[in-house]
């Protein structure tokens, strides 16, 4: 079947933010309040713990909402490194963390000044399942605009997901 480019497809931010390297490891990794910051991403839950040790092998869900459609995903936790480095994988319906949806990743670094930190932020569309890849499938003759659409509605989101976490 076709990949239509959807495979790789990504957004990458880099920002530098006015809040120290531990206190934002701490609202990245808060995902019962990503509800709180994100404008697709209503709410988290952890899998299996109301406060688990942030670590490798951890899930959680995310309930999210855009354009009239809900949907829940889960979500597996691939690299911990506080307070530098929290990554996950979105898995399809298939479940099969080496073939994900997406990859996500935030890497924190101390900023120039005291205080801040420069965050680079990543999502990475995996070869998975997505609602995505369901939307481009049945329109492949606009696949081009749907992911170029898409690709600017996430690093909207995710910048404005950080924006929120910072003026906490």
């Amino acid at each position: 079947m076709e990949d239509y480019g959807i495979t790789g497809a990504g957004v990458d931010l880099e920002i530098t933010v006015d809040v120290p390297p531990e206190r934002l490891w701490d609202l990245i990794t808060a995902v019962p309040r990503i509800g709180e910051w994100s404008p697709e991403c209503e709410e988290g839950a952890w899998i299996g713990s109301d406060a688990p040790a942030v670590r490798e092998g951890q899930r959680f869900q995310g309930r999210n909402r855009r354009e009239g459609r809900v949907w829940t995903v889960t979500c597996v936790i691939t690299e911990v490194d506080r307070p530098r480095t929290f990554a996950w994988v979105v898995l399809d319906r298939d479940e099969n963390p080496d073939r994900p949806s997406s990859r996500w990743r935030y890497e924190l670094q101390p900023g120039d000044s005291p205080g801040q930190t420069l965050v680079r932020h990543s999502f990475v569309h995996g070869p998975g399942q997505s609602g995505l890849r369901e939307m481009i499938q049945g329109n492949p003759e606009i696949a081009s605009v749907i992911l170029d659409v898409r690709m600017g509605e996430l690093r909207k989101h995710m910048t404005e997901t950080l924006d929120a976490m910072t003026r906490q």
